[in-house]
């Protein structure tokens, strides 16, 4: 027996070593880790449990390739259980063939069967061109599993090298993609296709690097600067998030210094075109400050992000002012809806702040289809049946009043601070159009107009209105603003709201 488990140790030795020390060593001085020491800054320490490593390639014409070139199994984050691949760029520069498909097909069954999160740490090159087709099928797999256990459990994806081809249609259909700055890139073709096709010269960060895609494609919601930071934020994610779409967020209870209330009162400037940040009334309102921003410099017009009240998971949409004064456009639209329906899938229930002039104006913007966009956040208010709860501390107006989980699309509360405006749209607009005439015929227009303003914002651009019509449920001293949402969200969660029976609706994607 002796001698047969030194062959068992000889063998793991010879795949823990991948494509053997000199690739090992070309991937460190790259500044990257490889694929187990990735996965060991995941995990909680000694947790790991490897699947399928004696896996080998079917197609040996070109090599072997120890462990398939991907590194699969399960372990623990924050003490409860996740499911890990990491590709191998030793091995065949982490190119997918079929046996490694095979493996993260696996692991994938093996994670929705039990309820637990996936998590694909992404290094490849794509397809393993030497086994042909076979390669691309197992791709088809991925992403079949990918989309059907969408909403399921959660998927992440960490981009920590170049992901090309089919290797990056993966990532985005999971639901949060973490990259690596400058060590990691996306992109269906590369640079030297695109100049053979298009004359086009670009490099492989600006075509497709963290920044890139962080900033003007939307493809990343995170980025760090080193490994370890990246694999940091996974880990911090998972804490604000479910096993699986059964069970609810785990509930971390913090003992509360709210001696900082009075600061609500200062932070967001009377004056509806003075901006502020948003951020800074989401940092008060959460436990210990703790706010987690998605896609934090994509679409910077809305923020969202997870945080704690009460120790209670919550996602959180706000109109950032400080950025195209809050209004929404396609991007934004696209943003706010995608984060909408992921806390949907998963019972996390959502705040929104709206303080918003409107659907940001635009031949661009309309020529681009700002209708079907906007729609989207529509839809995924509409659609969602989780706890949903409105303050709106500023500006409310127009159509964008009505997206932003306003009662009438199934807000289960809404409150409005004192110095809200509620309307079809800015009080100044509003008085040019109804009181045209009587502003131009006034001896002093300009008395008139101010005048008239006033009138139109005591009459119907002011909370009490909106409230005596039953469309906002109270408006409240802002420094009652946690409190008032600690009670709701307790009130809220045996909240059970059934939908027609049907296969699914239509999204206007």
């Amino acid at each position: 027996m002796h001698h047969k488990l030194d062959e068992l140790e000889e063998r793991r030795r010879r795949v823990e070593m991948g494509g053997g020390e000199r690739r090992i060593r070309s991937q460190h001085d790259k500044g990257k880790l490889t694929a187990r020491e990735r996965i060991d800054l995941l995990l909680d320490e000694d947790s790991f449990m490897e699947l399928n490593p004696f896996v080998e390639n079917t197609s040996t014409d070109f090599g072997e390739a120890p462990g398939e070139g991907v590194v699969t199994g399960y372990g623990k984050v924050h003490g409860r259980p996740v499911y890990v691949f990491a590709q191998d760029f030793t091995v065949f520069g982490g190119a997918l063939g079929e046996m490694h498909a095979l493996k993260i097909a696996r692991l994938m069954d093996l994670a929705a069967k039990n309820g637990a999160p996936i998590i694909g740490l992404n290094d490849s090159g794509g397809a393993r061109i030497q086994e042909g087709v076979v390669s691309l099928d197992g791709y088809g797999h991925i992403f079949y599993r990918n989309s059907i256990y969408s909403g399921v459990v959660p998927q992440i994806s960490v981009i920590m090298g170049p992901c090309a081809g089919g290797a990056v249609y993966s990532p985005a259909i999971t639901d949060f993609v973490f990259m690596v700055e400058k060590s990691s890139q996306m992109f269906i073709t590369g640079p030297k296709v695109i100049e053979t096709v298009t004359g086009e010269k670009i490099s492989t960060e600006k075509l497709g690097g963290a920044e890139v895609h962080s900033t003007l494609s939307g493809n990343a919601h995170f980025t760090a600067e080193s490994e370890p930071e990246v694999l940091n934020q996974v880990r911090r994610l998972l804490s604000f998030l479910p096993q699986n779409n059964v069970e609810d967020p785990e509930r971390i209870f913090v003992k509360e210094d709210e001696g900082w209330v009075e600061d609500l009162m200062e932070v967001v400037p009377e004056e509806g075109t003075k901006v502020y940040d948003v951020r800074r009334v989401i940092d008060l309102i959460v436990d210990q400050n703790d706010f987690m921003e998605v896609h934090q410099k994509y679409a910077r017009n809305i923020v969202v992000g997870f945080g704690r009240i009460n120790g209670q998971s919550v996602g959180i949409a706000a109109n950032q002012p400080k950025v195209m004064a809050g209004g929404l456009d396609i991007d934004s639209s696209d943003k706010l809806s995608r984060f909408i329906r992921f806390c949907d899938s998963f019972h996390i229930p959502i705040i929104t702040f709206v303080d918003v002039t409107g659907f940001l104006p635009g031949v661009n913007q309309e020529h681009r289809g700002i209708i079907r966009h906007g729609a989207k956040i529509l839809y995924a208010y509409s659609e969602a049946t989780v706890p949903k709860i409105t303050v709106i501390i500023r500006k409310a107006y127009g159509g964008a009043y009505v997206a932003l989980n306003s009662k009438a699309i199934g807000a289960d509360m809404v409150y409005a601070w004192p110095g809200a405006e509620v309307a079809v749209m800015g009080p100044e607009g509003a008085a040019n159009v109804i009181y045209s005439r009587e502003i131009q015929e006034s001896a002093d227009p300009e008395s008139t107009r101010s005048e008239k303003i006033e009138e139109y914002r005591k009459k119907f651009a002011n909370p009490y209105v909106a409230a005596s019509k039953g469309m906002i449920d109270d408006v409240i001293d802002p420094r009652e603003t946690r409190q008032r949402l600690k009670q709701s969200l307790e009130m809220l969660k045996g909240k059970r709201e059934n939908r027609p029976v049907k296969k699914h609706g239509n999204i206007p994607l």
